[in-house]
């Protein structure tokens, strides 16, 4: 039995469907079982990382944990929530950050802080492990499908800032064949998409994907600080956030083969990505 951790997000939803068909016995752990849309075949499980007692139903009997942590919302649970699994299961994929380190310590409080101190725990606790590290999710340019309904524009920072985002269901891809397969314990896998794009080519496949144009309209870092933590987002983590971005402008993100490697597979274009996602683009009709 496989345990799925974040399993109605976009990578836990991917990785319960492609442990499905390569015929795993999956249960899925979700805080509203009710709400979950999972499909048949999935034993769904109510709980919760941030409450480690909440979690004995979900582990009991499973042998592997595809592992997709709520960053900084259960850190302060992670110490006890990583025992709780270790006493059960035997292989752990957890879904970390690349740009976290193997020997530095990252600054508390920080996304890279928080997946950092999880890989730490993880390392710590005994089962096989596997780490996956992807760069920029493409899934988080949801944040701008609102705008672009709205307005047909996207008002963000640094549109020169270039990423190799990389498509949900490659990282579950990935985190599959760790799950299944053999020869991943103690691995450290980087995954990216193909290629890299700066935002302002993001929003214009966005574009092409709805059939219409989107604009790009430059925000200034300090609005958008205010902006994020109007929002209720912790003003260091909103800081980090964009100061990775000002980053990319002069180092974009590299590119890395990964995907590739352990698939078979190419990395799925950001393109490809926009057009299975248009729906959640484009205007109501």
């Amino acid at each position: 039995m496989i345990l799925v951790t974040g399993a109605t997000g976009n990578v836990g939803r991917q990785a319960v469907f492609q442990l499905l068909a390569a015929g795993a016995d999956v249960r899925a752990l979700t805080r509203g079982p009710a709400s979950a849309s999972l499909p048949e075949g999935v034993e769904v499980v109510r709980g919760d990382l941030a409450d480690p007692a909440s979690l004995d139903a979900a582990l009991d009997g499973i042998e592997s944990v595809f592992l997709v942590w709520p960053t900084l919302s259960a850190d302060h649970a992670a110490p006890a929530t990583i025992e709780a699994i270790a006493k059960h299961a035997r292989r752990i994929v957890y879904v970390s950050a690349r740009g976290v380190s193997d020997d530095l310590e990252q600054r508390p409080g920080s996304i890279l802080g928080s997946h950092a101190h999880v890989e730490r725990l993880i390392r710590r606790s005994g089962p096989e492990w596997t780490f996956l590290r992807p760069g920029g999710f493409a899934a988080n340019t949801l944040m701008w499908a609102a705008q672009i309904r709205d307005s047909g524009a996207v008002r963000w920072v640094h549109g020169a800032a270039a990423r190799a985002l990389i498509h949900e269901r490659d990282i579950a891809a990935v985190g599959v064949r760790a799950l299944t397969g053999s020869g991943h314990g103690g691995a450290t896998y980087e995954l990216t998409g193909p290629e890299t794009l700066t935002q302002i080519e993001q929003v214009t496949a966005i574009g092409e994907a709805i059939g219409r144009p989107v604009r790009w309209e430059e925000l200034p870092s300090e609005v958008a600080l205010r902006e994020l933590v109007a929002q209720g987002m912790p003003a260091a983590v909103a800081e980090g956030i964009l100061q990775a971005h000002a980053q990319m402008v002069t180092l974009p993100e590299s590119v890395t083969s990964t995907v590739e490697e352990l698939t078979g597979a190419p990395a799925t274009p950001f393109r490809q990505w926009a057009a299975d996602h248009a729906d959640a683009f484009r205007p109501a009709t």
